[in-house]
């Protein structure tokens, strides 16, 4: 680490000097060049300015000249020293209007033998067009003007030419120049920049070494602040840090030491596993519900002891849900309810075990309750009846009110009665004393009974009642008066909450081993809401018309019982409008058990 940072900022400054160095002598080097550029062009401007006494000299022949291009060479050489000629990197040159050469600066041995001057954009401009050609280009490797002017009868250019060889030198100087500053400035830069580094580098060894102690476990040990800067700031926070770390992680184990005196003493059993299905975590009172040891990390699985009931890949798989199962120890009955840990990682299953071997006893009493409360009111229900007969004969009362008044009591004591027997027909079923008397029998002939039965009170609502069967129906092996009253409750229960002129179908059918009965009616339906409790015992969809139709509460509930004794279903169809299906399911060779 410690070489790491100097080097880094040692890297830093270098890389610093030396990018400075390069923009700066960049920017000094094109400097140059556009300064002597636009000294060229300016001084060039100045000598041929509109000045009316050099044009005069230079178009105007003398009487008896006789040769106008040695006169304006004789002109131009004594203004060298203004035009900046110097006969070696500036020459200026004289042309006629085609552009061939005439005359110039260089010496006589510098001229070759049909020495031409190069056709230049300037002399080409001032060729075509008779004015001054004095564009420039900080990219070309030459300066140029070119002047026409005409002297006597003869048009001329004067050309200057600078091959910018002065700036060459000058810009190759400058470089060199530059380039022993940057050697001198990276010494000097990388003498400061190791000093600086040492001064950084201190603190950081010491935090880094504090954070070390602190990975350790040592919070006690205090880094010195020796400075008020960034490095003095961090230091002091880093040991703020620590001290709030240990205070954290002391709060941390209190609570951990909390947690682990919950789970010891909680009487709901906890078992965690990984996601490999291996024990993590597991108190006594899982121990003890399940009857054997449960170490941490040793043989015992999640397989072995739950997979059976809900697959670890399963739980492991659930988004946000848990499940929930039961399993039995010898008298003992537990709920388990599995939930995932750390879901995005799958960490693992957290399983919460609970004895409800209390509440199934008092389930069991509560239903015991209601079989003994049945017995006991079929006494007062008789003396009920029988006074109501008595007050029938009595003279007293006028014949109206005495008749509406034994009506009543005679209709309500009728009701308490089919209550009564309901309820005992559903503890029979609960304690399992109900057997059945199962007999082999032609399901359709049974269903033509069923509808010759309610024929007549369908008749008196208008009700349209329709039987239809597929073909080759299988005889079924039930108990045929406990299955025809299940299908009476339901097909009663179609016509009671059917309004009139309304519609029943009873359909049946076979398959996979079974046959099926389906009561459709197009009544006034269950609401959604609702489905999941219409098996439910004394529960009414609508209270006050189930009393005016004379109906308990109990016919689904024990016509569900009826069913689940034979094996078979009985279930609400979903499907779509108004009215109600009722499906029934049993099987053909009739219930594993024979009563």
């Amino acid at each position: 680490m410690r070489r790491s940072l100097h080097v880094k900022l040692v890297l830093i400054m270098v890389l610093l000097v030396i990018s400075l160095m390069t923009v700066a002598g960049a920017f000094l080097i094109n400097s140059v060049g556009r300064f002597y550029l636009k000294d060229f062009y300016t001084q060039m401007a100045d000598f041929f300015s509109e000045d009316a006494e050099i044009w005069r000299d230079l178009e105007e022949a003398k009487e008896g000249e006789t040769d106008p291009v040695a006169s304006i060479e004789s002109y131009l050489a004594g203004n060298m020293g203004i035009l900046g000629v110097d006969g070696r990197n500036r020459n200026y040159y004289i042309l006629d209007d085609t552009g061939a050469y005439l005359a110039s600066s260089l010496d006589s041995d510098q001229e070759e033998s049909g020495f031409q001057v190069e056709i230049t954009e300037n002399i080409r401009h001032a060729i075509l067009t008779g004015e001054p050609g004095s564009r420039s280009s900080a990219t070309a490797s030459y300066m140029d003007v070119a002047i026409p002017i005409t002297r006597g009868d003869s048009d001329y250019i004067i050309y200057i030419m600078d091959n910018r060889q002065t700036v060459q030198d000058l810009s190759r100087n400058m470089f060199i120049l530059i380039i022993e500053a940057l050697a001198f400035g990276l010494v000097i830069s990388g003498l400061l920049s190791f000093l600086l580094s040492k001064t950084m580098v201190i603190p950081i060894q010491r935090l880094t070494e504090g954070a070390k102690r602190m990975a350790e476990g040592e919070f006690q040990r205090v880094i010195t602040v020796e400075s008020q800067d960034e490095i003095g700031v961090l230091t002091d926070t880093f040991n703020d840090m620590a001290r709030q770390m240990e205070k954290t992680l002391l709060t941390v184990e209190s609570e951990r030491t909390k947690l682990d005196a919950l789970f010891l003493h909680m009487t709901d059993g906890v078992v965690a596993f990984n996601r490999n299905g291996e024990v993590i975590h597991a108190n006594p009172a899982a121990e003890a519900m399940l009857d054997q040891p449960i170490p941490v990390g040793g043989s015992v699985t999640y397989d072995g002891l739950f997979g059976g009931i809900a697959p670890l890949w399963e739980v492991l798989s659930r988004d946000g849900e848990s499940l929930e199962g039961e399993i039995s120890r010898e008298d003992r009955g537990l709920k388990l309810l599995f939930a995932p840990f750390d879901r995005e990682e799958q960490a693992g299953v957290l399983v919460v075990i609970h004895d409800v071997t209390e509440q199934m006893k008092t389930e069991f009493m509560r239903r015991e309750f209601v079989a003994n409360v049945s017995h006991e009111l079929r006494t007062p229900l008789t003396n009920i009846r029988s006074y109501a007969e008595t007050l029938a004969d009595a003279p007293d009362l006028p014949e109206d009110m005495r008749g509406s008044f034994l009506q009543v009591i005679l209709n309500e004591s009728d009701r308490m009665t089919h209550i009564v027997q309901d309820l005992l027909t559903l503890s029979r079923f609960d304690s399992g004393k109900n057997g059945l008397n199962l007999s082999t029998f032609p399901i359709g002939d049974a269903l033509q009974d069923l509808c010759r039965a309610v024929q007549m009170e369908a008749n008196k609502r208008g009700h349209k009642l329709e039987l239809q069967m597929e073909g080759g129906l299988p005889d079924l092996r039930a108990d045929r008066e406990r299955i025809l009253q299940v299908l009476m409750n339901v097909v009663s229960n179609a016509i009671k909450y059917t309004p009139d002129n309304g519609q029943i179908l009873i359909d049946a059918g076979c398959q996979d081993g079974g046959v099926w009965v389906e009561v459709t009616d197009n009544g006034i339906g269950i609401p959604a809401a609702d489905r999941n409790r219409i098996f439910d015992r004394f529960y009414r969809v609508d209270k006050a018309r189930s009393r005016e139709s004379g109906g308990t509460g109990l016919g689904l509930s024990i016509a569900k019982e009826i069913v689940i004794q034979h094996e078979g279903s009985l279930s609400l169809v979903d499907r779509e409008g108004p009215g109600t299906t009722i499906r029934l399911e049993l099987k053909t060779e009739g219930p594993a058990h024979e009563q």
